[in-house]
């Protein structure tokens, strides 16, 4: 920092003395004025002359007072204009006393609004200028007098420049400190937001693939002592349905690493495309599953083909979970218009059993294993399958359903936008 810096803010730190030191530089002014008198015929001379000791103490004390113009502007102007007009009505030759008065007002024009400072300001002027065309012993034309006038002007003049100037850096600064918040909002809800989909994307894979590691490793204990190789033929299947876990949360995480990791996930996030793997995984698993399509040449943007492939893998998870022994499902995949509907249906029988292993709630148009299951269906529920598969498709600009169905089962429904969607201001997430 150099000399210069250093002062200023030592200055801005002490404003008292800055203030000191410019009432002895008007001091040192006004008094060096009052030495030196213009007159003379045909042309401009000077000469010296000593100054009266009412003059000497009027600036004097004109001076002290402007010491104090930061704390008590409008007092310092009053003071200073009182003292001022004493030495206009009675002094003659003139000490230039004004000038302590031109300070303060430019310090009032430069601390208040601008309709104070037109009041304030014309006040001054008029006043001063009256009293010394009036009752001062020179004549009212003289250029003294109109010289009070334009100095006055100027100082109301000045100090409104600098107030405007002022508060329109101001008003920069707050707009920068504004919109540096509202990067850091914006920022912080992006990572939320990211934080939030890669939960969705582990809940979906996790609770699939470990729902199927369950049930083969259940038919394996079942039948390995009778029927050896359809135990071996499960534990294939559980070996399969985990290496596929870890691959996919091997690449869900991935999306965590730094751009300066050396490993990075390469395999594409699944889509409609596994449709049918997907679907044998469940028939592996025990659940009849039929798959019917009519979206043949649909390419669905990358985003809307994953929430697709979440919905019917959330929805055959909680069948195979929930729906008891003996039920099926069905899976639609059908193309109306600008949009794709997804519909998974099952035929689960009423009265089973909650996720939590206790009595389901039975409402009388479902089955009651649903009711606490139904963690997305529009009359509530308790868990975070559904409700994250809502979010995720609402998320693309698409809406997404789930309740029992009269006489039995359980349906879910998404509609899924064929084009990009972009969430405008104020839609859900």
């Amino acid at each position: 920092m150099s000399t210069l810096e250093r002062m200023r803010d030592w200055l801005r730190d002490h404003r008292l003395a800055l203030d000191a030191a410019l009432a002895a530089g008007v001091l040192a002014a006004m008094v060096a004025g009052s030495f030196v008198e213009s007159h003379g015929a045909g042309g401009t001379t000077w000469s010296a002359r000593t100054p009266e000791p009412l003059s000497l103490a009027l600036m004097v004390l004109a001076a002290v007072a402007l010491v104090f113009r930061r704390r008590a502007p409008m007092t310092v102007l009053a003071a200073t204009v009182g003292l001022s007009l004493v030495e206009l009505a009675t002094a003659d030759p003139r000490a230039p006393v004004a000038m302590s008065a031109v300070v303060a007002l430019y310090t009032v024009a430069s601390a208040t609004d601008r309709p104070t400072t037109w009041r304030v300001g014309l006040l001054t002027m008029t006043v001063l200028t009256a009293v010394a065309m009036l009752a001062g012993p020179l004549p009212w034309y003289t250029q003294e007098n109109l010289g009070i006038f334009a100095w006055t002007g100027m100082a109301a003049a000045a100090g409104d420049a600098v107030r405007s100037r002022r508060a329109f850096v101001s008003a920069i600064k707050e707009r920068a400190l504004r919109a540096e918040r509202t990067r850091e909002e914006e920022a912080r809800r992006r990572v939320a937001e990211e934080r939030l989909r890669i939960a969705r994307d582990l809940h979906d894979v996790v609770a699939h693939h470990i729902a199927l590691v369950n049930v083969q490793a259940g038919v394996a204990a079942h039948v390995m002592d009778k029927r050896p190789d359809q135990a071996k033929e499960a534990l294939a299947h559980v070996r399969e349905a985990s290496r596929s876990a870890l691959n996919e949360l091997r690449a869900t995480v991935g999306l965590l690493r730094q751009s300066g990791d050396p490993e990075a996930p390469t395999e594409p996030a699944p889509g409609l495309a596994r449709l049918d793997e997907l679907a044998d995984t469940f028939r592996n698993a025990g659940l009849p599953v039929e798959v019917a399509r009519s979206d043949a040449g649909t390419v669905l943007p990358a985003a809307a083909d994953l929430a697709a492939y979440r919905v019917i893998q959330e929805a055959l998870t909680n069948v195979r979970k929930h729906a008891g022994a003996g039920a099926k499902a069905e899976v639609s995949v059908v193309r109306v218009g600008p949009v794709v509907e997804v519909t998974v249906l099952d035929n689960g029988p009423r009265g089973g059993e909650g996720p939590d292993g206790g009595p389901g709630q039975d409402d009388g148009a479902g089955p009651g294993h649903r009711g606490a299951q139904d963690d997305g269906a529009d009359e509530g529920g308790g868990g975070h399958g559904l409700l994250g598969m809502r979010e995720r498709v609402t998320a693309i600009g698409g809406s997404c359903t789930a309740g029992p169905r009269y006489g039995g089962g359980f349906r879910v429904h998404a509609i899924l936008p064929v084009k990009n969607h972009t969430p405008a201001l104020g839609d859900p997430v």
